[in-house]
């Protein structure tokens, strides 16, 4: 007997593993799962939700560089050359969303992930020496690049550690991080831009310089300390004992019914793109990136052109307080979907938050009223990101399938992105009423998606319960019928 073999059934001897790595005696108490739940929480989310941060922060920085001098100086207000700037991002982004997760589910996350907030903390340093419109285009797209694949593969990562009633809460603790990059953005820039000019003469860094100088270099020390401390998986967490990396596994294999290390296939490609409820899913979050990626860039210039008194700074500091909101509310409708096991619901009801808000930003003249509209359409608009992306991650069945799903859903999605780089151009200031109108509707047909997923969700679970699914398992085995993911019989979707 071979010692690897030896190792194998000695191992099986003790704790009931099976040749597949799946621990079928297994058991353990509630209380047990609660603290493996515990130290997976503090190992995963707060570094996940601070590399996110840092990746939205530098994403949004040329907002906020606009106002401290960029647009001036690039000659970017007039015209549609910031629109430019800010869509080449999000093609670039776009396209490498798929591909970069399905290198994430291959060269595993303690790695890729961090490689990602390296790349574009560097970028962000280059962006710093930008001398024209091309050299600043060029920056962006080679931040796509790198940004792409962060967002999806954030929260395959998550996926990887968390049951399907558990996702939501810490992905929308993750993602409220762009709601809490908007409001530290804020701050930093006012900050960051009152540095004094510094460097060699033919490199002076100044104002807005500043602040992608030295917010890219924080990513990039961040980056590079991140595979300290992030897990690989929960079958070798470092930070659990055999027994507590043997329970943080079979719980998720004994819910999914898969084997986590299993290879990303064509057919999971091809359940996850033809999959109805994933349309449903990226189209809201579609309809959500017009809003939070628009906003997030262009609230430092909505808010200068509501009130022309306030200097740059004061600006900056205004852009904060509808961020926390944002925040606050993100997280919490990402606990209570999660307690309540519902998502479409609350995603319907913030949506008519979000639609009052940019009402009263489109038709209303008081100054006052349309800040307030800022944070009513901040309250609707964050917490559907991440509602909408765990929604299709919990209706997805197989690691295989759940990597694309992810990836999917974010680049669909992230063509609301582009579209948002045009909602906001210099000829409809300063009230802007095409961008208002454009979010104003989408947020209507977000209600109404919501709606339509709740409404089909619910009709194939009683199908389902009705036997009228049955049939796909018709010739099956056991192995072959698990394939079948979300379409098997006895898979229950979430509403």
């Amino acid at each position: 007997m071979s010692a690897a073999t030896q190792l194998e059934h000695e191992r099986a001897g003790k704790d009931g593993a099976s040749s597949d790595g799946s621990f079928p005696d297994l058991v353990w108490t509630e209380e047990e799962e609660r603290e493996i739940r515990r130290k997976i929480d503090w190992h995963t989310v707060p570094l996940v939700t601070i590399l996110y941060m840092l990746t939205f922060l530098d994403r949004i920085n040329i907002g906020n560089a606009r106002v401290q001098g960029l647009g001036d100086e690039l000659q970017l207000n007039t015209g549609v050359r910031f629109n430019w700037a800010l869509s080449i991002f999000y093609i670039v982004y776009l396209l490498v969303e798929v591909p970069s997760n399905i290198l994430l589910k291959w060269i595993g996350p303690r790695f890729y992930l961090p490689m990602l907030v390296v790349g574009f903390g560097f970028v962000s340093i280059c962006t710093a020496f930008v001398r024209d419109l091309g050299g600043l285009m060029a920056a962006r797209a080679i931040l796509g690049v790198f940004e792409g694949g962060a967002m999806p593969g954030m929260a395959f990562f998550l996926s990887c550690f968390y049951k399907r009633n558990e996702l939501l809460f810490r992905i929308g603790i993750y993602v409220s991080a762009a709601s809490i990059a908007g409001a530290f953005g804020g701050l930093l820039a006012a900050g960051l831009a009152q540095i004094p000019e510094w460097g060699i003469s033919s490199m002076r860094i100044y104002t807005w310089r500043n602040i992608f100088f030295f917010e890219g270099v924080i990513t990039c020390i961040v980056g590079l300390a991140a595979p300290i401390w992030m897990p690989t998986k929960p079958s070798d967490a470092y930070f659990l004992n055999e027994r507590q990396r043997a329970i943080a596994a079979e719980r998720l294999l004994r819910e999914s019914k898969a084997n986590p290390d299993e290879k990303v296939t064509w057919a999971d490609v091809k359940r996850a793109v033809f999959c109805i409820h994933n349309y449903t899913c990226s189209l809201g979050f579609f309809l959500i990136n017009i809003t939070v990626q628009g906003l997030s860039v262009f609230m430092p210039t909505i808010l200068r052109d509501l009130n022309p008194q306030w200097s740059s700074t004061t600006v900056q500091l205004m852009s904060v307080p509808p961020y926390v909101c944002a925040c606050f509310m993100a997280v919490l409708i990402a606990y209570i979907s999660d307690k309540t096991k519902q998502r479409g619901i609350y995603l319907a009801i913030f949506s008519t938050f979000a639609m009052a808000g940019f009402a009263i930003m489109r038709w209303v003249e008081d100054k006052q009223a349309r800040y307030a509209g800022i944070f009513l359409i901040t309250v609707g608009a964050f917490p559907g990101g991440p509602g909408f992306l765990a929604w299709a991650i919990n209706n997805s069945a197989g690691p295989g399938v759940r990597a694309v799903t992810t990836a999917y859903i974010v680049s669909l999605g992230t063509i609301g992105g582009i579209v948002a780089t045009w909602t906001y151009i210099y000829t409809d200031a300063p009230k802007y009423p095409t961008g208002h109108t454009i979010n104003f509707s989408g947020q209507i047909v977000t209600f109404f998606l919501a709606i339509f997923g709740i409404l089909y969700c619910a009709r194939e679970n009683r199908l389902r319960a009705a036997g009228k699914r049955d049939h796909r398992l018709e010739g099956l085995s056991e192995a072959e019928a698990d394939k079948l993911g979300y379409r098997h019989p006895r898979f229950h979707y979430w509403t």
